[in-house]
């Protein structure tokens, strides 16, 4: 399900010690790796010469911290724009996943700042960890997954499963919000009915959850209390193939509910990717 991970390295941020969490999963453990750099168009010859050398160097610390066989991880280096370097780059991979580093700016705030991990996550179909700044990653044992019963949450749950089946002591978590009506048992709630049978089937212990609270608040309280490490969230894909190259403003200015939980949530957030 993941066998080409591509992680855009800036030299700031958490997400090479994601990665290292996410290399510790027997699933992953053999995921041909590729860690990009992309270093800003330079007027000045010199200057670009200087930027591709710490380039260079800052892709060598990042292979030396995952501690990978050679054949497995792979560096490059572009020239450009990053945020459509990026894009470009998990294209011509094919990447299965992209790792980003993220400030968890507010959308007004990631236009403004032009916010590279806001923008990959605009332009590109890939599914994409986001690590924000400030949060502490772990080594994954509970895997949280907001379902609702959709194709798209159907899939973040057959991803959950696959990382977890080898995890000792792992744990899913399933959190359904903004449900009709007030379910008592959450083991109830008929919307969970069929990811609960997944879990059980799979072996996998699990938690559930279920609430009529508005959605992006309450998975982000859910992935809090119960101690999340990793969140799993569908994110449909709602542009016409005709805007692939240009930005979901309203996604960006609305009330996106990934763009809402890629900026509260307390843990690393994956945002599957779904074509509607």
């Amino acid at each position: 399900m993941i066998g080409k991970i591509l992680l855009a390295d800036s030299g700031a941020g958490q997400s090479t010690e994601m990665l290292k969490m996410l290399l510790n999963i027997e699933p992953l453990k053999a995921a041909q790796v590729t860690i990009l750099n992309v270093i800003p168009s330079q007027n000045n010859q010199d200057k670009l010469e200087e930027k591709k050398a710490e380039s260079t160097t800052l892709l060598e610390t990042a292979v030396a911290t995952l501690k990978l066989e050679p054949g497995q991880v792979s560096t490059i280096v572009r020239e450009g724009d990053p945020k459509t370097v990026v894009c470009a780059v998990a294209e011509e991979l094919d990447t299965d996943l992209i790792i980003m580093g993220s400030r968890g700016l507010k959308r007004l705030q990631s236009i403004l700042q032009n916010s590279v991990s806001q923008y990959v996550f605009q332009l590109s179909g890939k599914p994409m960890l986001l690590v924000k700044d400030d949060i502490f990653v772990k080594r994954i044992k509970r895997i949280m997954v907001a379902y609702d019963k959709s194709s798209s949450a159907d899939q973040c749950l057959d991803m959950a499963l696959y990382l977890l089946r080898d995890i000792s002591g792992g744990q899913l978590i399933l959190g359904h919000s903004g449900a009709t009506k007030t379910v008592e048992d959450a083991a109830a709630d008929p919307v969970l009915a069929p990811a609960i049978a997944k879990a059980k089937q799979a072996g996998i212990q699990y938690q559930c959850f279920s609430s009529k609270s508005k959605p992006g608040p309450e998975i982000c309280r859910l992935a809090e209390e119960t101690n999340a490490d990793l969140l799993i969230l569908g994110s449909p894909d709602r542009r016409p193939s005709v805007a692939k190259n240009l930005p979901d403003l309203d996604r960006l200015l609305g009330s996106s509910l990934s763009d809402y939980v890629r900026v509260n949530a307390t843990c690393p957030v994956l945002l599957a990717r779904t074509t509607n």
